[in-house]
Parts: C-alpha cells; sequence; structure tokens
C-alpha cells in the first residue's frame, strides 16, 4: 500500500487549502484513513480520521474548520481546511490502516504518506 498527498502549499490566515491523498492497493473501502501533522519541534499530532462507513473524527483544534472526506470510487481521502490559522502550519501526513476501525493514535496507522507542507502566513 502506497499513499501519496499532494495540495499543500503557502496561504495566508483565513485561507482555504485541500489535501488529496491517494491510496494503491486493494480494499480501500474498508480502510480507515486520518491526517496527522507534525510542526518543527513539535510531535506528530492527530487531526482528523474517517472509518469504513464515513463516521469522523477530528481534534479540538480543527473540529468546525476542517473537512475529511473519502471517495472510495477514486482510492482517495481528502482534508478540506478552510479558516486557517498560522498555528495549523506544519506538515501534513495522510495515513491508512487495514482495517475499517478509525483511531486517533498514530502507532494504529500501518501506511503512511511522504507529508506535504502547509504554512499559513499571519
Amino acid at each position: 500500500v502506497q499513499l501519496v498527498e499532494s495540495g499543500g502549499g503557502l496561504v495566508e490566515a483565513g485561507g482555504s487549502l485541500r489535501l488529496s491523498c491517494a491510496v494503491s492497493g486493494d480494499a480501500f473501502s474498508s480502510k480507515a484513513l486520518a491526517w496527522f501533522r507534525q510542526a518543527p519541534g513539535q510531535e506528530r499530532e492527530f487531526v482528523a480520521a474517517i472509518n469504513g462507513v464515513s463516521s469522523r473524527y477530528y481534534s479540538d483544534s480543527v473540529k468546525g474548520r476542517f473537512t475529511i472526506s473519502r471517495d472510495n470510487a477514486k482510492n482517495r481521502h481528502y482534508l478540506q481546511m478552510n479558516a486557517l490559522k498560522p498555528e495549523d502550519t506544519a506538515v501534513y501526513y495522510c495515513a491508512a490502516r487495514a482495517t475499517a476501525v478509525a483511531y486517533k493514535i498514530m502507532q494504529e496507522y500501518e501506511y503512511w504518506g511522504q507529508g506535504t507542507q502547509v504554512t499559513v502566513s499571519s
């Protein structure tokens, strides 16, 4: 299974970006998917997750601003980020696990993308 992120970049505070993650391999619809992020000097932290029946979970810091979604026909999942803040600046990683149950713990995810930089200027 390989994951490839795209869609990062530089945006002003209050702006929007959409991250995309292409997932290779079989049984995409039965996988739980997630996004994590890591800012310089900080640990990687949970952002959002979606399970096999499209129930969604968010960290408190992004709830109401970010939306995770999946397209099982395209083997992709997305993170729509609105009302971005400078503190959202980080490398964003998409992740997948072999089963449909979603977790907020990075150790539960077997597959990871290479990361995409998101920078929000003030």
